[in-house]
């Protein structure tokens, strides 16, 4: 009884593999559109703060640089929502998604392989972007153990981020309204404590920063890594590492199930 589980357990991990090696050979295919988008949140990074950390104060004179890079990380993150978006809904239109499922193989595969290769994706990112901060001045201060905590954070972030947008791939189904989705996506990144604190913002503003998914993997990552911040205040402030691992979790517990089950009932 327990040999047909496990036999679908392994065909499930080798299809999913499969489809991942077919991401990873496609990037190998297009190294400078690859290229452009690990490079495009170090520029954002060099951006925010030369171009405009003079002008930010930081309690107690603190680096703008050092608050800011886990706030961008945190955007790049954030951004991945786009890449996944685009390249599932590519298949989609195009009908490769389609014929995957018209082939015997594991019907989660196809985007738990999607999945993992832009969490592979995410996990370079996140590296160029840290090499980066490193370069200009930025370090961690609590140590390894810490600064690997902050980065699985980040990964966890991003990974719930990768099932939203394959769910909203799967529900569309149309490349060109990726647009759409940029326009939602960056005022959910700018409307949270990366680049400055809610307490600045309108009242009702500030309640929807304070509690943003976003904000708390920001602060969580802050604390982690030993960088400064804006300090505490407020509740999510104050347990923003326990949110930086609910928030994720219960995005991904909501839209992973929701993906796998919109890519069943393709077709029908």
């Amino acid at each position: 009884m327990t040999v047909l589980p496990l036999s679908r357990a392994r065909w499930a991990a080798v299809d999913t593999a499969t489809l991942t090696g077919r991401t990873l050979a496609h990037w190998a295919r297009r190294p400078g559109e690859v290229l452009v988008g690990l490079l495009f949140p170090v520029l954002l990074l060099l951006m925010f703060g030369y171009l405009f950390g003079g002008a930010m104060a930081l309690p107690d004179g603190a680096d703008y640089r050092e608050f800011l890079l886990p706030g961008m990380v945190a955007m790049t993150m954030l951004f991945g929502v786009e890449t996944t978006y685009t390249a599932v809904a590519v298949d989609s239109a195009r009908g490769v998604t389609d014929r995957f499922r018209s082939l015997p193989m594991s019907r989660a595969a196809v985007v738990t392989g999607r999945a993992l290769a832009d969490l592979l994706h995410a996990a370079a990112a996140l590296a160029v972007v840290l090499g980066c901060g490193v370069a200009i001045g930025w370090r961690p201060h609590r140590g390894p153990v810490a600064a690997l905590a902050a980065v699985a954070l980040l990964l966890l972030l991003r990974f719930a981020m990768i099932w939203l947008g394959v769910y909203l791939a799967l529900l569309l189904r149309r490349p060109e309204t990726v647009a759409a989705l940029q326009i939602l996506v960056w005022p959910l990144g700018f409307a949270s404590n990366a680049f400055v604190a809610p307490a600045t913002m309108p009242g009702w503003l500030a309640a929807l920063a304070a509690w943003n998914p976003l904000s708390a993997t920001v602060a969580a990552a802050r604390d982690l890594f030993g960088n400064p911040g804006w300090g505490a205040g407020s509740w999510p402030a104050e347990h923003a590492v326990a949110l930086a691992v609910a928030w994720p979790l219960l995005l991904v517990a909501v839209f992973l199930p929701l993906s796998v089950r919109r890519w069943q009932r393709l077709g029908r």
